[in-house]
């Protein structure tokens, strides 16, 4: 087996961050790496003279799990992430759970519900999910790592819900935590936040009011509000402005600013 495919294959089966950088333009076209975000190059071998560069980019296309093509000097390298799937976990089984849970995965969201209601929670309503879970937040807790390929979505009004996920997720490295909920409701929330002692810093993690602001109304629509905010997050870029009368490049490259979707 090709030793840089067989590297990535070990990525992938250990659910480990990496890359593949290859140079696709210039001297050394063909040549390839692969890279472990924790340990650095792990297979093949990129012109010694870009490799540091090479690796710091990547490095940072690893955090925001993008993929770009790189000038260096007279070479262009594409780098390609290698990221674990990331999972959506999602507190509360209503209308907006049920969209979100069919919409996820096209985006490539390992979707787990749960809600402590055995008529709401159900196959029926939630076909196709990776996991339904009928309990509380602890149920879920108990059972998945709360890392940084991992999504939390608080879909409930109910503070029973709420206030097991919050502590859980205030110091582990989500990626995203959204809380459904008026401008009025994210406010009190924030407030009984400080008063338990968390700093701003934390409170500001909670995306709250959720999703991004595009009118919606219908629970299709406020689906595709948050996953448009929680795919901004994942890459680290974008406005949420719309892209029609912007200037520059969509998608940027070495050097430049980040661009739009």
């Amino acid at each position: 087996m090709n030793e840089a495919v067989a590297a990535v294959k070990r990525l992938a089966a250990a659910e480990r961050l990496g890359a593949v950088a290859t140079v696709v333009a210039g001297p050394d076209v063909g040549a390839k790496a692969v890279i472990d975000a924790g340990t650095g190059y792990v297979a093949g071998a990129l012109p010694d003279d870009i490799s540091g560069d090479v690796l710091a980019d990547a490095g940072e296309l690893m955090g925001r799990e993008q993929n770009r093509t790189l000038q260096y000097g007279a070479r262009e390298v594409f780098i390609e992430t290698v990221a674990p799937q990331p999972r959506l976990l999602m507190f509360g089984a209503g209308h907006i759970a049920q969209c979100l849970a069919r919409i996820a995965p096209e985006l490539g969201f390992r979707v787990i519900v749960a809600d402590a209601r055995k008529t709401w929670a159900t196959e029926e309503r939630f076909p196709g999910v990776d996991d339904l879970v009928v309990g509380w937040p602890d149920a879920v807790l108990d059972r998945f790592e709360l890392d940084r390929r991992t999504y939390v979505v608080l879909l409930s009004h109910d503070a029973r819900f709420e206030d097991p996920v919050l502590p859980a997720v205030r110091s582990a490295p989500v990626r995203y935590i959204g809380a459904l909920g008026s401008r009025r409701t994210a406010a009190n929330r924030a407030q009984r936040l400080r008063t338990a002692g968390w700093t701003e810093d934390e409170i500001a993690r909670i995306h709250a009011p959720i999703g991004i602001d595009i009118g919606a109304e219908q629970p299709s629509e406020v689906a595709v509000s948050i996953l448009a905010e929680i795919v901004r997050v994942r890459y680290g870029a974008g406005t949420g402005l719309s892209l029609r009368g912007a200037e520059g490049r969509i998608h940027r490259r070495r050097g430049e600013e980040d661009g739009g979707a």
